[in-house]
């Protein structure tokens, strides 16, 4: 999946204000800017957007660990260079404290179903004989689970947009008629 809709979608998810995200996306290296934070977020189509690298990526997904589960003891963490669907699914996973029932749960929000053993797949180390790689609709899918659980009121009032009520055709007086049965009924040809 593309770096910069990641960021999107996450901060849409969590409700991040841009002094947040500058928080989190700021390294001890590099202070990340209003301006900089404003660039990431454009839409793919436009002109001004810029592309956000894996490292910057990296960065943001550590520290918002560090945020929901609170700063670990000894070695910084490691910012990777190249992130991979995998990488992303499980520091989003570790972020949320979430165990395998819990994916499994936020999927079905998504209406995507997955048995444990194909979700355990994504989590093995890449040189495990059943590590799988994990496509972009899956993560799209935990996206837009997580989306539906943190935000439901943002994603049920987009829906309600969408969604015209269908005007009724029929009286109310034809409704509270009973259908007539009919006179055809099913039945099973008997075995010869």
């Amino acid at each position: 999946m593309n770096s910069n809709d990641i960021l999107r979608r996450t901060r849409f998810i969590f409700d991040f204000n841009d002094a947040k995200m500058m928080a989190l996306m700021s390294s001890k290296t590099h202070k990340v800017t209003r301006a900089e934070i404003s660039d990431f977020l454009k839409k793919d189509d436009d002109p001004a957007q810029v592309k956000l690298n894996d490292s910057q990526l990296a960065v943001f997904l550590n520290s918002l660990i560090e945020e929901k589960r609170g700063k670990r003891e000894g070695l910084e963490p490691v910012v990777e260079k190249r992130l991979t669907n995998n990488m992303v699914f499980m520091k989003l996973k570790i972020a949320l404290s979430l165990k395998a029932e819990d994916v499994l749960d936020i999927l079905k929000l998504a209406n995507f179903k997955l048995s444990k053993h194909e979700l355990s797949a994504f989590f093995r180390k890449p040189g495990h004989k059943h590590y799988r790689e994990c496509k972009d609709q899956i993560l799209r899918n935990f996206l837009h689970g997580l989306q539906v659980k943190y935000r439901s009121d943002a994603v049920s009032t987009k829906e309600a947009k969408k969604s015209k009520p269908l005007k009724s055709t029929t009286n109310t007086s034809e409704k509270s008629k009973p259908k007539p049965k009919s006179d055809f009924e099913w039945k099973p040809r008997p075995k010869s």
